[in-house]
C-alpha cells in the first residue's frame, strides 16, 4: 500500500505550533512513501513545517528487555568513502552517478549497524540516480535486521540525489515527527518517541547546517522542543565540536548532558574534529561511549550504550 505525505514547506519556523494527530484507524503495515522508506502507521497529521505520524504503542513484554539501548549515529555520505580531502575535488563525480564501491560499503555499514538497538543516519539516499535508484534505508534495514524504519527527505536534486535523516530501530515507536530546521532549505530533524507520558523517551536525529548563524537557528529550535522533556536524546552530525558555542547553548537551553571531549569523527581517514554527537538528559546514565573504527564513509560512527530509568514501563 502507498500513501501520500503533505509536501512541507520550506519557510522557518519561527514558532513552534502543537501538532493534531488524527485517531488511530486500521495499521498499515509495510507501507512506502513516495520516494521515501518504509513506515508502520496509524494516521498522519500536517501541521505548518512538520508532518506528524501516530504507531501502536508498544506493550511492555515488547520493551522489556531494553532497559540497556546501543545507540549509533552516522553521516554515511551515500555509501561513498572518501581517503583524503582533494578525494572531493578529483571523485567528486561519483556524488551523480553510481559506482560499485558504494554498495560495498553500504554492506559494511549494514553490519556495522546491525549491532545496535536505535540507528540514526544521515546522508543517506532514498533512491537516485547516484545510489543505482537504491532505497539505501530499506537496504540497511533489511540487512541490519530493523523492523522500524522511517526516513526524511531533505535536499532532492531531481533523479540525481535524495538527501535525507533515517531512523532505523529495533523499538517500535509511539509516534514519529518530521520537521523543517529554520535557514534555507535541506536540513531537518527526526523526532521519534517511544513510550508516552513523563517518562517517555525522546530521540531527535538531526544534521546541521555548515554555517555558523544557521546552526544557531537550528539549535535555537531544537532546544525549545528538547527543553520539554525528561529522557532525551540528540543524534547526528552537527557540525560543530563539543566545545562550540552552538553545543553549549543546546546544553543549556535544552538541559543536556556535557558530551566526552576528544570523540573525533571527521575526516574519517584522520579524524581531527568532533563534528557527530550523541547527547542525553542527565536522567540517562551513559555506560560506554565511542568513535568506531570504520571508514565506509567521510564520517566515522559514534556509539553510545545507556540505561533509560523507567524503559520497560514504556508500555
Amino acid at each position: 500500500m502507498r500513501w501520500r505525505v503533505s509536501r512541507l514547506a520550506d519557510r522557518p519556523m519561527a514558532r513552534r505550533q502543537k501538532p493534531t494527530v488524527l485517531p488511530a484507524a486500521g495499521i498499515v503495515g509495510g507501507s512506502e512513501r513516495p520516494g521515501g522508506g518504509h513506515a508502520y502507521t496509524l494516521a498522519q497529521a500536517s501541521y505548518s513545517d512538520s508532518t506528524v505520524f501516530s504507531y501502536p504503542e508498544a506493550t511492555a513484554a515488547s520493551t522489556a528487555e531494553y532497559n540497556r539501548l546501543r545507540l549509533l549515529s552516522y553521516n554515511i555520505q551515500s555509501g561513498l568513502s572518501t581517503g583524503k580531502y582533494s578525494h572531493y575535488l578529483t571523485r567528486s563525480w561519483q556524488h551523480v552517478v553510481p559506482v560499485p564501491s558504494r554498495m560495498i560499503n553500504l554492506d559494511g555499514i549494514a553490519s556495522v549497524i546491525a549491532d545496535y538497538d536505535i540507528v540514526g543516519l544521515q546522508e543517506v539516499d532514498t533512491g537516485s540516480l547516484r545510489s543505482g535508484f537504491v532505497n539505501q534505508v530499506k537496504y540497511l534495514a533489511e540487512r541490519g535486521g530493523f523492523q522500524y524504519v522511517f526516513d526524511q527527505s531533505n535536499r532532492r536534486i531531481g533523479v540525481i540525489s535524495q538527501h535525507s535523516n533515517a531512523m532505523l530501530s529495533r523499538l517500535r515507536p509511539g509516534r514519529i515527527e518530521e520537521h523543517k530546521l529554520p535557514g534555507m532549505p535541506g536540513r531537518g530533524v527526526l523526532r521519534v518517541r517511544f513510550g508516552k507520558g513523563a517518562e517517555a523517551l525522546h530521540v531527535f536525529i538531526l544534521h546541521l547546517a555548515l554555517g555558523k548563524r544557521s546552526r544557531l537557528r537550528q539549535i535555537g529550535f531544537l532546544a525549545d522542543i528538547v527543553s520539554d522533556y525528561r529522557n532525551v536524546i540528540v543524534m547526528g552530525d552537527l557540525n560543530c565540536p563539543a566545545d562550540s558555542s552552538e553545543i553549549q547553548l543546546l546544553l543549556r537551553a535544552g538541559n543536556l548532558s556535557r558530551p566526552e571531549p576528544g570523540l573525533y569523527t571527521f575526516p574519517s581517514w584522520r579524524p581531527t574534529r568532533q563534528l557527530d554527537h550523541i547527547l542525553v538528559s542527565p536522567s540517562i546514565r551513559v555506560e560506554r561511549v565511542a568513535v568506531l573504527n570504520h571508514t565506509f564513509s567521510d564520517h566515522r560512527p559514534i556509539a553510545m550504550e545507556v540505561r533509560v530509568a523507567g524503559l520497560p514501563e514504556l508500555a
